[in-house]
């Protein structure tokens, strides 16, 4: 019998788009207040700590949901699972749209909204493993995290002008319409996987998902992965977070401080788009890791030490730059190191590893805050300490032998 052929079909973007408007719209909701956390609290009469408590609940849902949505990924497919994040996303969106007048009513659609995400971010390697051949995977992968920090990117810079313009409510409801096209448009043009493989024979057969979970956690390259993970995720969670408290001390403004915010991810949307793509042509890994997370903790120490706002801005850029584009070279990474383990499980670890952390960060970050001057430098300096030690671990990874002997 001749072996199935092998050939990569031009509708393999058209999933991929399909599955990126999903995930942009999906973001939007969970950062819709960052931006305008001071008039929302005034609006439904809560503190602060209770809108910042609508973006951390995605953290908190993530720890809990991601192992379930990588099963159901891994053993109902695409269709079905990333169908599952579409609807949650579509429904409970509107749902918010609807209820925006009441903060009760966005809390538990924004946990609602939250489940669906581990539905999405779990499946950016699956997507990329099944449609696109081993040497456009990275890029794929970049491209859908690319949507992530568009989506975040969006709501940062959108948010405040509609507010001002409308109502919160009129916004939510204008970002619930998008989130139910955004849904339709995944139902309605993705696709499980293409008439015949993109890859060679048995290069994307995959252990079950728990049988994956004992696989990928004893192979010594993903757990530093995980490692590094923990810390860059973190620190990225961390100063996103509390980037307005940060600046604030050295007598910046809350619109500047939103500028820095949206550069740190802007840079991350470009970085996404460039260093994927180039560890794809070169077919390396590591080196890209490794660059990507020295060049991250120069930025780092940009965004702690910067009196003038021009340096807070290029540290801004040229940590969001690296750090995030790192993202999706390490997914691919962890897929590739772990394999037979499915892409779901691997992609979901990293990610679940990353919000803990978050949390955590977030959580020392303000505990370590000068009480005096509420200065966080002695919290960013402990930061860039961990990024140091990142660094670290990142020169011990060995290139895996899936890219290598492609």
């Amino acid at each position: 019998m001749s072996p199935t052929p092998i050939r990569s079909y031009s509708y393999r973007w058209v999933v991929l788009l399909a599955f990126m408007a999903v995930i942009f719209v999906n973001q939007i909701l969970w950062i819709t207040f960052a931006s305008v956390t001071g008039p929302a609290a005034a609006f439904y009469g809560v503190s602060d700590l209770a809108i910042a408590a609508l973006a951390l609940s995605f953290m908190v849902v993530y720890i809990f949901v991601s192992i379930p949505a990588s099963w159901v990924i891994d053993t109902y497919g695409l269709r079905v699972g990333i169908g599952i994040g579409a609807v949650l996303t579509g429904v409970f969106g509107l749902l918010r749209g609807l209820g925006g007048d009441s903060y009760t009513t966005v809390l538990i659609a924004q946990i609602g909204i939250a489940a669906a995400q581990p539905f999405l971010l779990n499946a950016i390697t699956a997507v990329a493993a099944r449609w696109f051949p081993l040497g456009e995977r990275a890029t794929a992968s970049g491209l859908a995290t690319l949507s992530m920090y568009a989506g975040q990117v969006t709501a940062l810079a959108l948010t405040p002008f509609l507010m001002l313009a409308t109502s919160i409510p009129a916004v939510l409801l204008i970002y619930g319409v998008a989130a139910v096209i955004g849904a339709l448009i995944f139902l309605i043009f993705a696709r499980e996987r293409p008439p015949t493989p993109a890859s060679a024979a048995g290069a994307d057969e995959r252990a079950l998902v728990f049988d994956g979970i004992k696989l990928a956690l004893r192979q010594r390259d993903f757990l530093l992965t995980l490692l590094i993970f923990f810390i860059g995720l973190g620190v990225f969670n961390g100063v996103v977070t509390w980037i307005e408290d940060i600046v604030r001390p050295r007598g910046f403004t809350p619109i500047q401080a939103g500028l820095v915010g949206a550069l740190l991810v802007g840079g991350g949307v470009l970085g996404a788009l460039i260093l994927p793509a180039l560890s794809d042509r070169y077919r390396r890994r590591v080196p890209f890791i490794v660059l990507a997370l020295a060049a991250s903790t120069v930025g780092l120490a940009g965004i702690t030490f910067a009196g003038q706002y021009g340096w807070l801005l290029a540290g801004a850029a040229v940590m969001g730059f690296f750090l995030l584009a790192a993202g999706p070279i390490g997914f691919q990474y962890g897929a590739e190191v772990a394999y037979p383990a499915p892409e779901g499980t691997t992609n979901g670890l990293l990610l679940m590893i990353g919000q803990v952390s978050g949390i955590l960060f977030i959580l020392a970050m303000d505990l370590f805050k000068d009480p005096a001057t509420g200065s966080m430098t002695p919290a960013l300096l402990a930061l860039i300490g961990l990024m140091v030690v990142g660094v670290l671990l990142s020169t011990r990874l060995r290139e895996s032998k899936m890219i290598t002997g492609a």
